[in-house]
C-alpha cells in the first residue's frame, strides 16, 4: 500500500500543476487533479475491491492534459481523434515514467498501460470499470457545462455515444445522479432517439 500512495501522491503532483482551475465545492482546483480523483472516487463506488492497477489507472488517466491541448491538432473529427489518441500515448508514456521511478514491476506498468490505451475494452471487466466510470464522472460533472454552450443535437449525440459504452450496472447509476432539469431531459431524448 505504500509504494500505490507515493504512486497516487506523484500523479496527484503532476496534475496539481494545471493551470486550468475549476470549482468544485465552493473552492478551486487544478482541473485535472479534481478530474483524477473524481474518476478514482467513482472506480471504488464501482468496484469497492478494485486492483491496484485499475486503481493506479484511474488516477492517471488524464495526466498531465493540459500540456498538450485541443489546438495542437485542426479543429475537425480527424484533428479530434489525432489529439485523443496523443493524448492516450502521451498519458501512457508519463504514468510508466513516474511508475517506474516509484519502484512498480513491469507487468504493473503495463496493465496500466493496457487500461489507459483501452486495448481490452470491452472484454476486460476492469477496463469495463474504468470506462464505467470515466462515462460517469462526464455525466455527473461535465454533461451540464457541455449542454450550456454547445448545440444540442450535439449533446444528444454525446449523450448517446456515453450511453453505448456503459454497461447497464452503469446505466442505472447514471439514472440516478442529481442532474438538472434540461440535462435529465436530453439524456431522455437521447435514448429516446
Amino acid at each position: 500500500m505504500e509504494r500505490l500512495q507515493k504512486a497516487l501522491a506523484r500523479f496527484d503532483a503532476e496534475n496539481a500543476r494545471d493551470p486550468n482551475m475549476e470549482i468544485a465545492d465552493g473552492a478551486g482546483y487544478p482541473r485535472e487533479l479534481l478530474y483524477a480523483r473524481r474518476l478514482t472516487e467513482w472506480v471504488l463506488k464501482l468496484a469497492p475491491e478494485a486492483s491496484e492497477g485499475l486503481l493506479l489507472a484511474a488516477r492517471c488517466q488524464h495526466l498531465c492534459r493540459w500540456m498538450i491541448p485541443r489546438e495542437t491538432q485542426p479543429m475537425n473529427r480527424p484533428g479530434y481523434l489525432r489529439w485523443r489518441n496523443e493524448l492516450k500515448e502521451f498519458h501512457a508514456r508519463r504514468s510508466a515514467e513516474i511508475l517506474r521511478e516509484v519502484g512498480y514491476p513491469e507487468e504493473i506498468i503495463e496493465q496500466v498501460r493496457a487500461l489507459n490505451l483501452k486495448r481490452h475494452f470491452p472484454e476486460d471487466p476492469e477496463s469495463r470499470v474504468l470506462e464505467d466510470a470515466l462515462c460517469l464522472v462526464f455525466l455527473e460533472f461535465q454533461f451540464a457545462d457541455l449542454a450550456a454552450k454547445t448545440p444540442q443535437a450535439k449533446v444528444i449525440n454525446a449523450a448517446k455515444k456515453t450511453w453505448q459504452k456503459m454497461s447497464p450496472a452503469a446505466r442505472e447509476r447514471a439514472l440516478a445522479l442529481p442532474l438538472g432539469k434540461k440535462e435529465r431531459e436530453l439524456i431522455e431524448r437521447a435514448l429516446r432517439d
